[in-house]
């Protein structure tokens, strides 16, 4: 039992093109920080990998700057590092390097290196208890085609989908296409495999923006994923917890756009969310759990966003993507969805804490040597 206020060391910003959401959210997470006992300490991490120090870091987020970038000054720049077992380190010209003490990490690193599984695994190998999903489910629920395997596997319904790599489309792209639209037909939707805030995701309704649509997702990640497009409501659920995940209500999304893209999402505000969902009660149960369900079967911990299509004229529903680290930002689905069953933003933000640290106990230490 903790009795003290914890030290929570906030990572935000990274090479992910989605570096910008990154940092709204930080300063969305810091609110709910300063609302309570803990204490924030930010971690600003440049788009090239560099970790700023806690003082560089809060200057980003005062200052309302849409970017983490190095401070100007001449000379070394400050800086943290990690090391194998010893945590978080300053590294400052002519000083001793000294540990930065926190008691876990909330990493907000949106997409590539911050939710797919390698900050995690940077964090445990220094012994720094962290929110979210561990490694395993970190990996697999960034990776859209891997997911839904497992989905399809665990019965879990899905979209009508394909997936290639970028040297399979390069070697035949003519036969590839061909391939997507005898299988899917159209319209469709082309995504980047690993990726998020729909960054490369392209609505597709001829074949002659098949090429163009490939090429976009292509610029994201090496992998494609190619899913039928369906008549369908957008309807999203948010779940927290460990060993026993609870989901919350549903929300539903009307697009200001054709989707639900990046713009849509952060950038002109007009896309309508509906919470709690119009829908009749028993769609609404099934939504709910087939998020837990999905939650398990990926070997989550702490918090995720799972959103589906439920199909207008048949309520059918099919999970569309599984989200390890939702944003956060002022108008994100995931803490709405919370705030409308009952837990305040500072609170949730309290609770996600509490669950890294609950996950960081239960992992243990593991056996280092085998005897007799």
């Amino acid at each position: 039992m903790i009795d003290r206020p914890l030290r929570v060391g906030v990572v935000f910003g990274g090479s992910s093109v989605e570096h910008e959401v990154s940092v709204v959210s930080a300063r969305g997470v810091q609110a709910g920080l300063e609302a309570g006992p803990h204490d924030f300490v930010p971690i600003g991490v440049t788009e090239d990998g560099l970790w700023l120090t806690p003082e560089a870091s809060e200057t980003i987020l005062r200052d309302n700057r849409t970017r983490v970038v190095a401070p100007s000054a001449a000379g070394p720049c400050p800086r943290l590092a990690i090391e194998p077992g010893r945590g978080l380190v300053r590294f400052e010209a002519g000083k001793r390097h000294e540990p930065l003490e926190v008691d876990a990490v909330f990493p907000l690193i949106h997409g590539w290196g911050g939710e797919d599984g390698r900050i995690q695994g940077l964090l445990e190998l220094a012994g720094v208890p962290y929110v979210g999903s561990g490694v395993l489910g970190s990996a697999i629920g960034m990776d859209k085609q891997i997911s839904k395997l497992l989905f399809e596997r665990c019965g879990i319904p899905v979209c009508p989908w394909r997936s290639f790599r970028g040297s399979e489309y390069r070697r035949d792209p003519a036969g590839t296409l061909a391939a997507v639209r005898d299988g899917l037909g159209l319209p469709v939707f082309v995504k980047p495999a690993n990726g998020g805030s729909s960054v490369g995701v392209s609505r597709v309704d001829g074949p002659e923006g098949l090429p163009a649509a490939v090429e976009a997702a292509l610029e994201c990640d090496d992998k494609v994923v190619v899913e039928a497009g369906i008549d369908a409501r957008e309807v999203e659920c948010a779940v927290l917890g460990n060993e026993s995940p609870e989901a919350s209500v549903t929300g539903e999304i009307i697009p200001s756009r054709e989707f639900y893209d990046y713009a849509a999402k952060y950038q002109d505000g007009t896309s309508e969310l509906r919470i709690p969902t119009p829908i009749p009660p028993e769609v609404e149960h099934e939504i709910r759990r087939l998020a837990v369900q999905a939650f398990r079967h990926l070997s989550l911990e702490g918090f995720a966003r799972v959103d589906f299509f439920v199909e207008r004229g048949t309520s059918r529903i099919y999970l569309n993507e599984v989200n390890t680290l939702p944003g956060f930002t002022p108008i994100s689905m995931f803490p709405k969805l919370w705030e409308a069953s009952g837990l305040t933003y500072p609170r949730l933000v309290e609770r996600l804490v509490m669950l890294g640290l609950e996950s960081s106990r239960s992992r243990g230490p593991r056996a280092t040597r085998r005897d007799g």
